[in-house]
């Protein structure tokens, strides 16, 4: 099916015009409209349209070999590009076959103990404990679960639906029981912001798709009202709207920062790493893979297989013979 003309008169303006209508991320705007930014400045601001196959390679190249970019840098720069040629400029893009893409090395993720987890929620204070527990108690994403709404917390099943994971599918987890209480307070706290909201005839927030369209009045409402609201309203970066956006996960990862620097715990974590424990935490429980592949919302188990290679750290799960060496 033929893509819709463009309306944007400028290149960057085009590209955010095309990815808003296959509906892709704001992130991924960002991500994609930085590379191409970048691809239009490295070649002295020269018209896209006039460029093709060397000037990527090129552009490439100079990402590998002057700025020594990670390989997954390297793809994401990659398929900016392929995006934009082929979404926006509509150019035919045989010669993409034909650039060379980095291999991605396989690396195991850091895997926190469940000590050293307790110790960083001793250290994190108020709501960013809480979403610390939830992350780590759920396996959930940190942008699934900043984007959580009233509606989605099942406490009379236990249950959380996250909206529009990755790939836009929705799946269900579960609620730490552990955690009910507290989130209930937290919901209490955000029920005050939202009445203030109300009040102030600032009570909408953004809405997925076309529903505030199809639903005039859903974006005001208690049940789309986010879990985890941010402090201060904010502009909305597509639409202008002033509005209340959820917390902001570079608060997190700040708070998250420093929790793990006071608790002198010398690994590279950072939130994800919830996420990476939880997962382990469930096979060294004698899970099925499967089962933590459908609750991590991975598409393929290959992807959750990494974790039983993170269980065998250590000479893959073997012994060592001096460690049956009497003692001297």
């Amino acid at each position: 099916m033929p893509l819709p003309p463009l309306k944007s008169v400028k290149v960057l303006d085009q590209l955010r015009e095309r990815i808003r209508y296959l509906h892709y991320s704001i992130r991924t705007e960002e991500v994609y409209v930085y590379w191409v930014r970048t691809f239009i400045r490295f070649h002295g601001l020269q018209h896209p349209a006039t460029m093709g196959g060397p000037e990527v390679e090129a552009f490439l190249s100079w990402l590998a070999n002057s700025r020594n970019v990670a390989a997954s840098t390297h793809k994401q720069a990659l398929s900016a590009l392929l995006f934009f040629f082929g979404k926006v400029l509509g150019t035919d893009l045989p010669w993409m076959k034909e650039i060379g893409r980095p291999r991605t090395k396989t690396r195991l993720p850091t895997v926190l103990s469940p000590e050293e987890v307790a110790k960083i929620f001793c250290i994190l204070t108020g709501e960013h404990r809480l979403f610390a527990q939830l992350l780590y108690g759920t396996g959930m994403r940190i942008n699934e679960g900043l984007q959580l709404r009233v509606k989605d917390l099942d406490f009379d099943h236990g249950t959380i639906i996250v909206r529009e994971g990755k790939g836009g599918k929705d799946r269900a987890v579960m609620l730490p029981q552990r955690l009910v209480s507290a989130l209930r307070e937290q919901l209490s706290r955000s029920r005050v912001l939202w009445s203030a909201d109300q009040e102030a005839g600032r009570g909408s927030v953004a809405m997925p798709d076309a529903l505030d369209r199809k639903y005039p009045r859903a974006g005001t409402s208690w049940n789309w009202f986010w879990v985890f609201p941010q402090d201060t309203h904010s502009v909305d970066p597509r639409s202008g709207v002033v509005r209340r956006h959820h917390m902001y996960d570079q608060t997190f990862q700040r708070a998250f920062k420093r929790a793990l620097t006071l608790t002198g715990i010398a690994k590279p974590a950072t939130p994800h790493s919830l996420r990476h424990s939880f997962a382990t935490t469930l096979l060294q429980a004698g899970y099925d893979i499967r089962t933590v592949q459908e609750l991590l919302g991975h598409a393929d188990v290959a992807t959750t297989m990494i974790y039983t290679h993170v269980l065998k750290i250590g000479g893959r799960g073997v012994r060592s013979p001096m460690d049956s060496l009497p003692e001297t």
